[in-house]
């Protein structure tokens, strides 16, 4: 295969990346601009159900929406939950996740469920162990976050690493301790309440209340699933754009190269050509 041929074949290879980095990138455009308005959605409607259990509130402790039982005994480690990709296509957002929750992980205090396969696959290329994987899910409504809501119900405390997006070129990795913020919101007073003497509860004040913390449990960890999903849409968006200006740049070298290939080729023939005919003529004389 000659110069121009192989210049040739790597010009064809080029342009279909750029034509599947530019696809990828429309996609996940389009997957920001979606998964945004859910995102705002949830937000809004778990400020509502917060307001109605504030109001409600009987005790001074968030239980997870545990019922105090002496069947249920806590871990004495602390949880931690990873929230990461399914796939690989989300640029270097997962990496840096992973190696934020390394900055505090202590095997000894800390357990990890892992959302993603993606951080299952890192955690398991540093030697980390994971209690529990589940896949992130596909689907951007009506999240079933009730398997995760089971095991977090038997730590003290739960700290969630997720991404979060900042603007479409930039996303941050964050953290999230649910107990202390809980807390925080808790000590919030009110002149309103809702009490026995104004309302009717079945069963009783305490299971509505913990009916009401496992809702918003649920539905905050719904949220950190949106947040992260939107943080990796983002990234994706943008690895694909910079793999989309690499491939448009390399591909004009090679087009570069490809227009001087040929034009050597045409001035070796010509020389060619000019010099068979200057030893045809003097030949002839």
């Amino acid at each position: 295969m000659n110069l121009i041929d192989q210049l040739k074949k790597e010009q064809d290879n080029v342009s279909v990346l750029v034509e599947l980095t530019s696809a990828f990138q429309g996609i996940a455009s389009l997957k920001v601009a979606q998964t945004k308005k859910r995102v705002e959605v949830s937000t809004k409607f778990f400020n509502e159900l917060w307001n109605i259990y504030r109001l409600l509130r009987v005790e001074d402790d968030f239980n997870y929406g545990r019922i105090a039982s002496k069947d249920h005994h806590l871990s004495n480690k602390d949880l931690y939950i990873i929230i990461t990709a399914e796939g690989g296509f989300s640029g270097d957002i997962d990496l840096k996740l992973v190696n934020f929750m390394l900055e505090s992980y202590d095997p000894n205090k800390h357990d990890v469920v892992v959302i993603g396969y993606h951080g299952a696959i890192q955690l398991a290329q540093k030697s980390i162990d994971y209690i529990k994987y589940f896949k992130l899910p596909t689907v951007d409504q009506n999240i079933n976050t009730q398997p995760i809501l089971k095991i977090l119900q038997n730590y003290p405390r739960t700290k969630v690493y997720y991404q979060s997006y900042i603007t479409l070129m930039n996303q941050e990795v964050k953290s999230i301790d649910l107990s202390e913020a809980v807390k925080i919101n808790i000590n919030k007073e009110s002149k309103d309440t809702i009490s026995n003497r104004t309302y009717i509860f079945e069963p009783n004040t305490h299971e509505v209340a913990a009916h009401l913390e496992k809702s918003m449990i649920q539905i905050a960890l719904s949220q950190l699933i949106l947040s992260s999903k939107l943080a990796q849409f983002a990234s994706r968006f943008k690895a694909m754009s910079t793999s989309n200006h690499l491939a448009l740049d390399q591909k004009e070298n090679i087009t570069l190269n490809l227009n001087r290939a040929r034009r050597n080729f045409r001035d070796q023939r010509l020389r060619e050509i000019t010099n068979a005919f200057r030893l045809a003529t003097k030949g002839a004389k």
